[in-house]
């Protein structure tokens, strides 16, 4: 019996001692981050008001970017922007070409391979069209038939979300930097969907179109950042982050800037 259990220490000990080499070898990201002085994050520049890209100086604003500007500053490191796009916005995670992206819609999907902090924002989907094509459609159902093509930007949430919704329509997916709501100025779709908030932007900017007059968004979804889904260290900081932040009223001041206020 004692031998037993001094091979059985022997073992755990052992066991004890390569998790120790393990954790020793591969630090949280948290670290790395600390220790470079820089935090990387992907971002697609192309959601309007969450990210958006200014092709003349290639600087970024947006409610997103003022989260991770925040984010850079508690942390005392430098904020390093990847650009990418919604293809290939988890391998960047995945790959490490960046410790984290700008929000992203949460998907059963991408949490089968990327993990996810704490949201700190929702939205929902809604159809958008060109004005004179308004009288065509009141609900969703009057999207879903074979003579409607619906445009999708690729790898965007939207993209499986159209295909659920209108199984009847046409469906075409555009690959960045090309957007879906593009296809719908051109003539070459009649309509596309996106967030809500997105979708309040485009109707500014582009007084030619309209939001559907839907009874309400469909697919209501929480967003947040994308990480490493092994690194439990790196999402609890982000975790504990997000959740001082809404203690202290960040995100609703920022909600309130870029007029996204519930």
């Amino acid at each position: 019996m004692l031998k037993i259990r001094t091979l059985l220490a022997a073992a755990t000990l052992l066991v004890a001692g390569g998790l120790s080499i393990a954790n020793a070898a591969e630090p949280s990201r948290l670290n790395k981050i600390l220790n470079a002085g820089e935090l990387r994050v992907g971002t697609t520049g192309d959601w309007n008001p969450m990210t958006v890209k200014n092709t003349a100086t290639g600087s970024y604003e947006g409610f997103d970017i003022d989260v991770v500007t925040e984010l850079a500053k508690d942390m005392g490191v430098e904020l390093k922007f990847v650009p990418t796009d919604w293809k290939t916005l988890i391998n960047g995670v995945v790959a490490d070409k960046y410790d984290m992206t700008t929000s992203a819609s949460l998907n059963p999907k991408r949490m089968a391979v990327a993990g996810y902090t704490d949201s700190y924002y929702h939205v929902g989907t809604v159809p958008l069209t060109l004005s004179k094509h308004l009288p065509k459609f009141n609900s969703w159902e009057d999207i879903n038939s074979s003579d409607v093509t619906v445009a999708t930007t690729l790898g965007t949430v939207q993209e499986q979300q159209a295909k659920d919704y209108f199984p009847k329509a046409s469906l075409i997916s555009v690959e960045a930097p090309a957007r879906d709501f593009q296809e719908v100025l051109s003539g070459r779709a009649l309509v596309h969907i996106t967030s809500n908030v997105e979708a309040a932007t485009l109707v500014k900017k582009y007084e030619q179109m309209a939001i559907v007059p839907v009874q309400e968004p469909r697919s209501p979804t929480p967003l947040a950042m994308l990480v490493a889904q092994d690194d439990q260290v790196w999402i609890n900081y982000l975790n504990h982050w997000i959740e001082l932040k809404k203690t202290r009223g960040f995100f609703k001041q920022l909600a309130q800037k870029w007029k996204l206020a519930d």
